[in-house]
């Protein structure tokens, strides 16, 4: 997900000043928490941490499609998939357009 993110020319740029190991370990608390595990999330909101990106819709997406062929990959079935997405979706109005 993370290196088919840094390939994408369409949204590198967003994480040229990113320190990726943290991102990487942000990400993985995030997702744990989001998808009902018993960790602890230490990163800032999605809106503070993504206020002044300029994120579009078509940034949004083009993380999500990353998202979903990492899924794929990793042959997570299609409901696994669709739940973890259902939740990750209401995220979009804090993530993007700031």
């Amino acid at each position: 997900f993370l290196q088919n993110l840094a390939k994408d020319p369409l949204i590198a740029h967003h994480f040229e000043q990113t320190d990726i190991h943290v991102f990487r370990q942000r990400l993985i608390e995030h997702m744990c928490v989001v998808s009902g595990g018993d960790c602890v999330y230490k990163g800032e909101s999605m809106f503070d941490s993504h206020v002044g990106l300029h994120i579009s819709q078509a940034d949004f997406d083009a993380v999500v499609g990353h998202l979903i062929e990492a899924l794929k990959q990793q042959q997570i079935g299609i409901a696994t998939r669709n739940a973890l997405l259902a939740k990750l979706a209401p995220m979009y109005q804090d993530i993007t357009y700031h």
